[in-house]
């Protein structure tokens, strides 16, 4: 049995987004409205302030928390309107 390649990232890479609040950048990708992925690195992780307190959250055994951060969230939501990152799925049913 052979295993499909997986070209989700080679069609649909994922793209830079900065937080407009603290500059931290990520890379991101919409794959639909509801779902989205992020990743971060070790900078965009030292510039940004919810990311540090949820961190120490979890120093302390804060486990279940999720980290995320909610202007950053806001970040993608306007790069989409802004149309500097797709929802894929909308652009998969585009003739």
């Amino acid at each position: 049995m052979t295993v499909p390649t997986d070209n989700r990232f080679t069609d649909a890479p994922m793209l830079p987004v900065t937080c407009r609040t603290c500059g931290a950048e990520v890379l991101a990708r919409k794959s639909s409205w509801q779902q989205t992925s992020v990743q971060w690195d070790a900078a965009a992780l030292a510039r940004c302030p919810q990311r540090h307190a949820a961190q120490q959250l979890l120093a302390h055994g804060g486990r279940g928390v999720f980290v995320s951060c909610s202007e950053l969230r806001d970040s993608i939501r306007q790069a989409v309107r802004d149309g500097a990152l797709p929802v894929l799925d909308e652009t998969s049913l585009s003739p």
